[in-house]
């Protein structure tokens, strides 16, 4: 019963460990976010928001790169480019929204987008009515355990 119990907090710590992944960095931009967001408001074009992002994350002194063409491949075969909206640190992805309200979809996009490019940890931020903001982590790790439990068999 104990190795059980010690096996399950070192798995609780292991997950908790891969989802505060990157986090220091994604704390910032999350801060950034919020400067911007009571700025700005609501009722812009993605773009104004982007530039405003470029500002308040250079402050805060993280490299980052907008529009940054970010190559997909599967199979170690190129299928495709994406272009990311905010490069960060060349560890974290930011998706900018400014609609309504973020769906279900705009969070399976974001972490396709962390599967084909290998980059582990998105933010998915929407300068809607309400502010919005949603975190997904894909290890490394994670991805190899996914791949064998799915492994198709002969």
């Amino acid at each position: 019963m104990l190795i059980i119990i010690a096996n399950q907090n070192i798995l609780i710590k292991n997950i908790m460990e891969e989802n505060l992944k990157h986090s220091e960095i994604t704390g910032l931009i999350l801060k950034a976010f919020f400067n911007v967001y009571n700025n700005l408001g609501y009722g812009f074009l993605e773009k104004v928001y982007e530039n405003a992002m470029l500002i308040e994350l250079r402050k805060l002194g993280l490299e980052c790169t907008s529009q940054l063409p970010i190559k997909v491949y599967y199979e170690d075969q190129l299928v495709g480019d994406y272009v990311a909206d905010i490069f960060v640190e060349e560890l974290v992805i930011v998706e900018l929204k400014a609609i309504e309200k973020l769906a279900p979809i705009h969070e399976i996009v974001l972490v396709n987008y962390l599967k084909g490019t290998g980059i582990e940890v998105g933010l998915l931020l929407n300068f809607g009515p309400v502010p919005q903001h949603k975190r997904k982590v894909l290890t490394k790790e994670y991805l190899k355990k996914l791949k064998k439990r799915y492994k198709p068999q002969a």
